[in-house]
């Protein structure tokens, strides 16, 4: 008979499979023969016939070692047939990722069905299946087994000698832990037991600067968003049961267990963190008419206190938002009132974090992973004591991609920068990583007058106690303040500056900020000229010097081209009241004075940029200058996006020069 086939032919009654090669016989075929007779299948070329000879072949052995695998009498022969299987899938011809995948799989469903090996079988089969482990990830079902592995036998030989090169290739090629939670236990569970080791967190260093590789760049982009997953991962999983408690989504361990109905959980209660404070003792004490006894809660890994209470119920609600997902920094975080915090974690735990905690510490240390770091840590501070080091290195970094991260995420979070506020949860060291912090975004914060207008708002206490004791960068903060006239509330001023002649320093500061307004004023004073044109090759000192020397009220038109000055030159600029014309054509004059320009010259009219370093970071903030109607940006690093908004955002602009640029 010739055609098509009427009916499928089942791979298990396939009893072999030959290639025609005598002479005179059809072109590309292969014969199958079966119960019953034969069967020829004609391909269209050479290559495909070979194709389907060889698939027909592994789909006819890999149903066989699923038969033999799936009632395993003797595990030696089992063993033996595990390697037959391995090195079938090593020499097939077929490219597939099946071709691996499928054989894991099978061993997988043998191990999750037999849960009585010994640990000496359990090596055997990792051994067996390692060559497949080296351009595969192992299945979930494997995972589960390498987990346990890794918690029952952390010291085993093959943690170090399989599972390394494993774990090493799910961090370069992992892409999403969430379609593949598994993955991430399993790594978890294996830098703990490198943890175990005798050497301990020295030969966990020792795998993350293999991963980070010996150059200066880590050339896998994947690796470092991964290891910040686990380890964040892995420091929920401590706080796991507390969290789980105040929220009534299913925990990681009810999901692995099936359970995903609301239903199947527990009603939850409002709880409130165990303190140690007699204030707050001695409140609960009359509030007892008020509301029903509280009942104190305890678990093997952590205490905390019920109360059935609907008023409470509501106010914690009000605090979480509306997010579904339970929140790590909500849970831990309590009002700056409570002086201490009680949330007692098992030993096992407080192991665990103590691990992870101390490899989001390394990773830290390598510069070209800080501002990626900061950037993945941004969105969920947590008030862990062992992080500040982790802080204090974002803090210590001059690029402003790393410690912009300080800052909340968005308005109304806070940011590592409020919880190592003085009176901040995690502020342990009267204010000095904070003062640390306000120095470091001082100096390159762009908006530094709506920087000085928050932290006059919010922090203003904190800033005035940490001058009194003598810090030089609060001292500062507070001179500018008064410079900026930041504060307009009188006794405040005053109270300002009475700390500030309350120390050395403080004294020193406030006199030259004296001795400035006092030339100030005069610089303000109506007369002098109303045009002025700086010789070529000026520097920044020559504009300091000339605009100390007299008054410049009037002026109005300052031409700077070609002149040497440079972004620095800013502070005199803005100390002009009547500008409205300024000229920097060919100057080095670059985005940090543009954003100081933006800030206080708010009624130039012209503006000439030509042939200055000037970039989209710089040109953006002068979106802020609403009286801006000329504005020459030629040659420069003007993109077109950064133009358009600029043009959407200035609507008195009309005359605009944008030749030489990506926008022209």
């Amino acid at each position: 008979p010739t055609g098509y086939m009427e009916n499928s032919i089942s791979y298990s009654a396939i009893e072999d499979v030959q290639l025609l090669s005598w002479e005179n016989a059809p072109k590309y075929c292969l014969q199958l023969t079966i119960p019953g007779g034969t069967v020829l299948l004609q391909a269209a070329n050479s290559y495909l016939r070979d194709q389907w000879f060889h698939s027909l072949q592994w789909k006819k052995k890999i149903y066989k070692y699923k038969k033999v695998l799936s009632n395993p009498s003797r595990w030696e022969v089992v063993l033996k047939e595990i390697r037959t299987l391995v090195d079938m899938a090593l020499t097939s011809p077929l490219q597939d990722d099946s071709i691996h995948q499928a054989p894991l799989e099978i061993v997988s469903k043998l191990l999750s069905e037999n849960n009585n090996l010994t640990t000496q079988d359990h090596e055997s089969i990792i051994v067996a299946i390692a060559p497949l482990l080296e351009n595969n990830h192992p299945p979930p079902d494997l995972c589960e087994f390498f987990c346990k592995h890794c918690r029952e036998r952390p010291r085993s030989m093959v943690v170090i000698e399989v599972f390394t090169p494993v774990v090493q290739r799910i961090l370069k090629h992992n892409m999403d832990f969430g379609k593949c939670p598994r993955l991430r236990l399993f790594t978890q569970e294996y830098i703990l037991a490198l943890n175990e080791l005798n050497a301990g967190m020295e030969v966990v260093k020792k795998f993350i600067h293999s991963m980070h590789g010996p150059t200066g760049q880590c050339p896998h982009p994947r690796v470092l968003p991964n290891l910040v997953a686990v380890c964040l991962a892995a420091i929920y999983s401590c706080y796991e049961e507390f969290i789980n408690s105040r929220d009534n989504s299913p925990s990681l361990k009810e999901i692995r267990n099936g359970c995903q109905q609301q239903c199947d959980r527990k009603p939850n209660l409002p709880l409130r963190l165990l303190h140690t404070s007699p204030d707050l003792v001695s409140q609960e004490a009359t509030l007892t008419e008020s509301r029903l006894k509280p009942v104190i809660v305890t678990s093997n890994e952590i205490h905390v206190e019920v109360e059935r209470n609907n008023t409470a119920n509501q106010k914690m609600t009000a605090n979480v938002g509306n997010d579904s997902e339970p929140n790590l920094i909500d849970c831990l975080m309590v009002s700056p009132t409570c002086s201490t915090m009680s949330i007692e974690l098992s030993a096992q735990a407080d192991r665990i974090l103590g691990c992870y905690v101390e490899i989001l510490k390394m990773l830290s240390d390598y510069d070209d992973w800080r501002p990626a770091l900061a950037s993945l840590l941004q969105p969920i501070p947590f008030p862990k004591e062992e992080l500040k080091y982790v802080i204090q290195r974002f803090a210590e970094d001059p690029r402003q991609e790393v410690h912009s991260c300080l800052l909340s995420v968005r308005a109304g979070k806070d940011g590592w920068f409020q919880l190592y506020s003085p009176g901040g949860v995690a502020c342990d060291d009267d204010g000095e990583l904070f003062a640390s912090m306000v120095h470091i975004l001082m100096g390159s914060c762009y908006k530094t007058k709506k920087f000085l207008l928050s932290l006059a708002e919010n922090k203003l206490g904190p800033c005035m106690l940490l001058a009194l004791r003598g810090n030089q960068t609060m001292v500062e903060i507070l001179c500018l303040m008064l410079e900026y006239n930041i504060i307009d509330n009188n006794d405040t001023q005053l109270q300002i500056i009475s700390t500030l002649e309350s120390t050395d320093v403080g004294k020193r500061m406030y006199e030259q900020l004296c001795d400035r307004q006092r030339e100030l004023k005069e610089l303000q004073r109506k007369g002098g000229p109303t045009r002025l044109t700086l010789p070529s090759k000026s520097t920044d000192a020559d504009l300091a010097r000339l605009l100390s020397s007299g008054s410049f009220g009037n002026l109005e038109n300052l031409s700077l081209a070609f002149t040497n000055v440079t972004s620095a030159c800013a502070e005199h600029l803005i100390k002009l009241p009547s500008l409205k014309q300024l000229n920097l054509w060919s100057t080095q004059f670059g985005d940090a004075g543009l954003r100081l320009l933006s800030e206080h010259l708010t009624m130039l009219q012209v503006l000439n940029l030509c042939e200055t370093p000037v970039t989209d970071a710089g040109l953006l903030a002068l979106s802020s200058m609403k009286s801006l109607c000329s504005l020459n940006m030629n040659s420069t690093k003007l993109s077109a996006d950064t133009y358009e908004d600029l043009k959407a955002k200035l609507p008195n602009l009309k005359e605009v020069d944008v030749r030489y640029t990506e926008a022209w």
